[in-house]
């Protein structure tokens, strides 16, 4: 041996491994005796190695069912053939130093085996882990639990309702889901802050985890809501838990730092597998319930109910979801122009356009067909920017148009919108002086502040405003006059019937001179014949718009000079 390579030989094995808190050992299957090196009794936490020199010996201070042994990692291995390289374990256990002091180790080695190819000998190190262990036990408390209630997570309490739904299904057993909101924590927060109804999560969640049995799991679905797997549990039980939780939190008030804090829960169940077989299924139809528990009363219980008209709303917005989003992504989207006139000379003063769409075989669905269900699916924004989009094309095509479009409450508050509707009309100064956007005027009084922002954008841009539908939700006459509109256009509801209903008559002649006064100009909706168009004329209305003046058409007739309402 050389002068360097005698350098490169480490000195002193044992002095490593005492170092970095490791013990080797070696252990003789065939005689089963146990060889440690000079420090395992250090790392072992025991005061000498006499009773662990046996594998037998050592066996008996091994856990049981804390974690593979060495022993099950080496002698339920199959027959192998002898080699040189040995086979590789590690495993992980407790090593028992009395009956209640456990120390974590890590058993890292290989074994050989003889010539009959069972294990003959195996040798390896231990290292404690305990430390390591904790923390990987903090790591998947955290990656299952809530971090401030302790609850299962929503994905711990996803793997719950699947496990239990299953074994549920395997026995034909039954069991429930219960999905617990605490009410009005927007109130409470509001009230008494951030940290105070973070506390009252934290002691809600306790509250009721101390009301249900040991087999049931509890978990945090959201921010406001928990959830419940009642095991083994008919519907009247369901029922009965319910009932229990509910006063449990509403029975005695939360004690917080900001003082007591009354509080209630409503809550919505499942029968399992009965009326849900899924996870998805069993939140879904748990939430469903939870809204009916609210709409009866906060701080109730609804148990969840099959009901063939929600379920067949349910297909209808699936099926109206796909249509409208082909609609939009093939361009099917289109407009219908309806006129409105002028109602003594009759001369048509602008056209509003309405949104349709073109199936693919070719037939043409209404706006009353497309509207409601897109406010209900969450699409309504994007249809309002395609039809937004096409008027103004329209617009910019035919300088003689005027026209008038709808924008749903949605859109109104949809910062995009609003920077959509500039960029089109800025390079247009012309086609915005012929736009009318038009407001139903549910949307409008439902905040009148944010209605006299909308109001101000609409006027800035250089386009006119019109409330739609104007009547239906009794807007004050203090708030017509904030709301700093151009034209009312007067429900056509109360318009179709006034040759035959006094009380409509006096209704609608009572908008169109609250109008005038107040310099507003009127559009009277749905007007079908003459007899009504004659007393809309005689009480002063502006434009009629309705079958008397025309249908809606695809194409709207060329118009010659400028109306009216276009030039204000």
């Amino acid at each position: 041996m050389t002068a360097n390579e005698a350098s490169s030989v480490i000195p002193d094995a044992a002095e490593i491994l005492r170092s970095i808190g490791e013990a080797a050992y070696e252990w003789r299957i065939d005689r089963d005796e146990l060889c440690w090196s000079d420090n395992a009794a250090a790392v072992l936490g025991i005061r000498d190695v006499a009773g662990i020199k046996t594998g037998r010996g050592f066996a008996a201070h091994v856990e049981a069912g804390a974690g593979q042994s060495r022993a099950d990692a080496v002698m339920t291995k199959p027959v192998m053939p002898p080699t040189a390289a040995g086979v590789p374990y590690q495993v992980q256990y407790a090593f028992k130093r009395s009956a209640a002091d456990l120390l974590w180790l890590e058993d890292t080695g290989r074994w050989f085996a003889g010539p009959d190819g069972r294990p003959l000998r195996a040798h390896g190190v231990v290292r404690a882990i305990n430390a390591r262990r904790e923390q990987e036990l903090r790591l998947a408390q955290l990656a299952k639990h809530d971090p401030h209630t302790g609850a299962l997570n929503r994905v711990a309490l996803s793997d719950a309702i699947a496990a239990t739904l299953d074994e549920t299904l395997r026995f034909r057993g039954s069991c429930g889901f219960l999905l617990v909101a605490i009410d009005h924590l927007g109130d409470l927060n509001e009230i008494y802050g951030f940290d105070v109804t973070e506390e009252m999560i934290a002691k809600i969640a306790r509250r009721i985890r101390g009301r249900l049995r040991g087999k049931d799991y509890f978990g945090r679905v959201s921010g406001n809501k928990f959830g419940v797997i009642l095991t083994r549990c008919t519907g009247e039980e369901l029922s009965v838990a319910a009932e229990r939780l509910i006063a449990g939190v509403r029975d005695e008030p939360i004690a917080t730092s900001a003082g007591p804090v009354a509080a209630t829960v409503s809550i919505g169940g499942v029968s399992l597998p009965r009326h849900a077989r899924t996870v998805q299924e069993t939140l879904t139809r748990a939430q469903e319930a939870l809204h009916s528990a609210r709409r009866r009363r906060h701080g109730s219980f609804f148990a969840y109910e099959p009901n063939v008209e929600r379920e067949a709303l349910r297909r209808e917005s699936v099926r109206a979801t796909d249509e409208i989003v082909a609609a939009l992504n093939e361009r099917r989207i289109t407009l219908a122009f309806e006129p409105v006139a002028e109602a003594r000379t009759r001369r048509i003063a602008f056209h509003e356009c309405l949104t349709r769409i073109i199936r693919p075989d070719g037939r043409i669905a209404s706006a009353h067909e497309i509207i409601p269900v897109a406010e209900r699916v969450g699409l309504v924004r994007m249809l309002d920017h395609r039809v937004l989009e096409l008027t103004v094309a329209e617009l910019n095509a035919r300088p003689e148009l005027h026209a008038s479009v709808n924008v749903s409450p949605a859109s109104a508050v949809d910062p995009q919108w609003w920077l959509g509707l500039g960029a089109m009309l800025r390079a247009n100064a012309d086609a915005a002086r012929r736009l009318i956007v038009e407001i139903t005027e549910t949307s409008a009084i439902q905040d009148i502040d944010d209605a006299r922002g909308f109001v101000a954008r609409v006027r800035d841009l250089g386009c006119r405003l019109a409330i739609d539908d104007f009547g239906a939700g009794q807007t004050s006459f203090r708030n017509l006059r904030k709301l700093g509109v151009d034209i009312i256009k007067i429900d056509g509801a109360f318009v179709r019937n006034i040759v035959y209903s006094e009380d409509d008559r006096a209704f609608v002649q009572a908008m169109i001179d609250l109008a005038r006064r107040l310099r507003l100009e009127t559009v009277a909706e749905w007007v079908q014949n003459e007899a009504t168009a004659r007393m809309l004329v005689d009480w002063g209305c502006d434009y009629l718009q309705g079958a008397l003046v025309g249908l809606a058409s695809a194409e709207p007739p060329r118009l010659a000079g400028v109306d009216r309402v276009a030039a204000g």
